[in-house]
């Protein structure tokens, strides 16, 4: 109750969980007013897991009760999440990634020997393996540990002193967007100031709204969080609509296994961050914005609200900015399943159209973007389009970030301009030997050695069948065990399926199924397997209501034709 009170208030009557009051007998209590707090769900749940380490139905009841939630809807909601936890458990959790990169770095061995929680990507792929710790509270505390070791690991689980936060954000190849990071102090708004912050805001208002949505357009900026639409064409859309409010969302929601770069950008320039939304806002009319970050980026978390109220205390930044923090579901960065959450629901996607520019958050016209996204448009406002369009190639413009990891020398965020040959960015990172290479994460493609002179551009990656993705790029040499990591790729897609809808939901388990058949040399008919998991793939691709369905077979196809994992 303390959780919950201490973030929502005292409560007011008998009717959400008070003391009784002589006009609670005659008062009607509820309605709208009431039902419109459904929005804070999420953040109630996470009070009381923060305070007490787990939701339990008691606390569940009384949230229900402050927010005027049935409780089976809220049950839905909780169980939905990986983040929450609706068992008894002690207050320090240790959470290791076994994800892909984790994987290749012994995470297996750390997790069995250990018994840390098992954890899919944290997004720390540059250092690891990784590990989250959480210490619930009344002074709750949770840190990023990258690299872990299994000393470490056993240390923290004996509770041998809390750990320091550890993991660096240098890039490994620096250009504009990457180019303040390491500059300056990511804590302070007037050393932010020293590298030329808030000039572009500045002139996106003397610009005006419409010229400002000019300039994107011709930069063709397309969007960075992998399924690339062009930028301009999206604001415009959302600066036409005559319905209000207008609402803005970024979406740093980071969870594609390999990939690293919006958490460099949030810890590293956060106030860029608030800046790119202000001038988005500006440029679209939305009176209220929410940054979703995952619940796995603390550190970026805590940046952003600093960099929001240091920007909003010095009159830099007038749009109302809200930090929301994911809860452990990695189909909560596709857009629409990330406005239920925020609204308080599952994060199940949504049937388009209507486009969320139309009717998004709260069916409201909704401009969602990418953390690298809104990071670009500084330059665009600053330089103008033409210059941002005059650099890449004609198709795929300006620069990209690119998250390097798996075998290589020196893992880390590379920035490159599009069309750069892959290649060239192995060769900044040291690569020695490629097996494979995994271009776009867990949802992209296999590479081989004789593939990596494509250029890194979206119709260079299309014309080979890849795709550029979220920007991972992993590296796997001989000693990888390629059928485990297809394996630890089904599992992936097979857990985080929202199970809304049955292609997705069937179609993940049973290609996992299959390919244990097949991988772990089980009697049966191979070619009869392979031609299932064709069926399959292209039934979750045709019918899938989202991106995770229709791409969850990607990887798998391509390491089975490309690399020939069966012959191996």
């Amino acid at each position: 109750m303390a959780a919950v009170d201490g973030l929502l208030g005292a409560p007011e009557s008998l009717w959400e969980g008070g003391e009784r009051r002589p006009a609670d007998d005659h008062v009607a209590y509820g309605g709208r007013a009431v039902r419109s707090r459904r929005h804070l769900l999420l953040p109630v749940l996470h009070a009381i897991q923060d305070r007490v380490g787990w939701v339990s139905r008691g606390a569940l009841e009384y949230a229900c009760r402050r927010l005027s939630i049935p409780p089976a809807e809220a049950y839905g909601v909780v169980s939905f999440y990986a983040r929450f936890a609706l068992q008894p458990r002690g207050p320090l959790t240790l959470r290791v990634c076994d994800d892909i990169v984790c994987k290749l770095w012994g995470a297996d061995e750390i997790c069995s020997a250990a018994g840390a929680e098992r954890s899919p990507c944290l997004g720390l792929c540059d250092h690891a393996p990784a590990a989250l710790v959480e210490r619930s509270g009344s002074s709750y505390e949770e840190v990023q540990i990258a690299p872990i070791s299994l000393a470490r690991a056993e240390q923290i689980l004996q509770g041998a002193g809390w750990p320091e936060s550890a993991h660096r954000n240098e890039p490994r190849l620096a250009g504009k967007l990457l180019g303040r990071v390491g500059a300056y102090d990511p804590r302070s708004l007037e050393s932010y100031r020293t590298q030329g912050g808030f000039v572009a805001l500045e002139r996106a208002r003397e610009m005006g709204s419409e010229a400002v949505v000019r300039e994107v357009t011709e930069a063709r900026l397309l969007g960075r969080g992998g399924a690339a639409f062009p930028t301009g064409r999206k604001w415009e859309s959302v600066a036409k609509a005559t319905a209000r409010p207008h609402y803005l969302v970024c979406n740093a929601d980071e969870s594609e296994p390999g990939t690293f770069k919006d958490r460099v950008l949030m810890e590293g320039d956060p106030f860029a961050v608030v800046e790119g939304i202000a001038i988005a806002a500006l440029a679209t009319g939305c009176e209220k914005g929410y940054i979703y970050i995952r619940a796995e980026y603390p550190l970026a978390r805590h940046r952003i609200e600093n960099a929001i109220a240091q920007a909003r205390g010095a009159g830099l930044v007038d749009i109302d900015i809200e930090v929301r923090r994911g809860a452990g579901a990695y189909i909560c960065g596709e857009e629409t399943a990330l406005f239920n959450s925020i609204e308080g629901k599952r994060g199940e996607p949504r049937n388009k159209p209507p486009f969320p520019v139309e009717v998004g958050l709260f069916g409201k016209p909704t401009l969602p973007n990418n953390v690298e996204t809104l990071v670009n448009v500084l330059d665009i406002v600053l330089d103008g389009g033409a210059a941002f369009a005059s650099t890449g190639t004609k198709d795929s413009t300006g620069s990209r970030l690119f998250c390097v990891s798996g075998h290589v020398e020196r893992p880390g965020l590379y920035e490159v301009t599009m069309g750069t040959p892959l290649r060239a960015l192995l060769e900044q990172a040291g690569v020695d030997r490629i097996q494979a290479v995994l271009l776009g994460g867990a949802a992209g493609s296999f590479l081989t050695p004789d593939q990596v002179d494509v250029p890194l551009s979206f119709e260079g990656t299309r014309a080979i069948g890849a795709t550029l993705g979220s920007g991972a790029v992993i590296v796997f040499d001989e000693t990888a065990d390629m059928k485990a990591i297809l394996l630890r790729i089904a599992r992936f897609f097979r857990d985080e399926s929202c199970g809304q809808c049955v292609p997705c939901r069937v179609g993940t388990k049973r290609q996992e199924e299959i390919l244990e058949r097949m991988l772990g040399g089980r009697n049966g008919d191979r070619s009869t397997d392979v031609m299932l998991l064709s069926d399959i793939a292209q039934a979750m691709r045709d019918a899938s209501i989202c991106g995770l369905g229709q791409t969850a077979a990607n990887a798998i196809a391509s390491g089975l034709t490309q690399l020939k994992v069966l012959d191996a």
